[in-house]
């Protein structure tokens, strides 16, 4: 794909959401982190369901450390993997309330060796909870990157290093919401929703969803 139709690509999406943002629901990093942690295997309306009761009953790292790995279960039963979520969040709350004094840590490398949280997640953090113009490849974003060839790879990090790449400065830290959720509600994995496409006819994906005649 050439630069300008990379551009034209990103005007589109911006034009259409010029201030895009997260779906899950917090109001500080702290609850980011948790909220992006339990969405791993998980869609974001489970989980803001399951954080619309914990937030609430333990919005800081030292309320959430106090309720414990059972104390912490039932209210994110509901999300996938939750045993093994309930086990890394308070190993994380540890941490943050024992070495960074409750603080979400700003940099990729403390992110990252909180337990439960891996590129991905850190790399939403920088960008959502800091501003940092990072791009978290997911699912979505692997799947719009690799099918529009606005950036193409065979891994997610082969795939984040050449978004972050090609991604013109004025449209990175906004990149990772934009392509996100055109993966999500119109490039879907199993019929993509082309003939609404914004950005159809700038696409490369060489087997676009036909329009369906009445």
């Amino acid at each position: 794909m050439n630069p300008a139709r990379r551009i034209a690509i990103y005007s589109r999406l911006r034009e259409q959401n010029p201030h895009p943002d997260t779906e899950l629901t917090y109001q500080c990093p702290f609850q980011l982190l948790i909220a992006v942690i339990l969405s791993a295997q998980a869609t974001d309306v489970g989980v803001n369901k399951a954080t619309a009761r914990l937030f609430p009953a333990a919005p800081t790292p030292q309320k959430m450390l106090a309720l414990g790995v059972e104390g912490l279960k039932p209210y994110i039963r509901t999300i996938g993997l939750f045993n093994s979520k309930a086990e890394n969040i308070i190993k994380t709350c540890r941490i943050l309330v024992e070495r960074h004094g409750g603080k979400v840590p700003r940099t990729r490398e403390e992110l990252e060796a909180l337990p439960g949280v891996g590129r991905k997640t850190a790399n939403v953090i920088l960008n959502t909870a800091f501003g940092e113009p990072v791009i978290a490849v997911d699912t979505h974003i692997f799947r719009v990157a690799n099918r529009t060839r606005i950036a193409t790879g065979k891994s997610p990090r082969e795939v984040e290093t050449r978004l972050t790449r090609l991604t013109p400065a004025e449209f990175r830290k906004n990149a990772h919401h934009w392509l996100i959720l055109h993966g999500r509600y119109v490039c879907k994995a199993r019929r993509p929703a082309c003939p609404e496409c914004i950005i159809a006819d700038l696409c490369e994906y060489r087997y676009k969803t036909p329009v369906t005649l009445p």
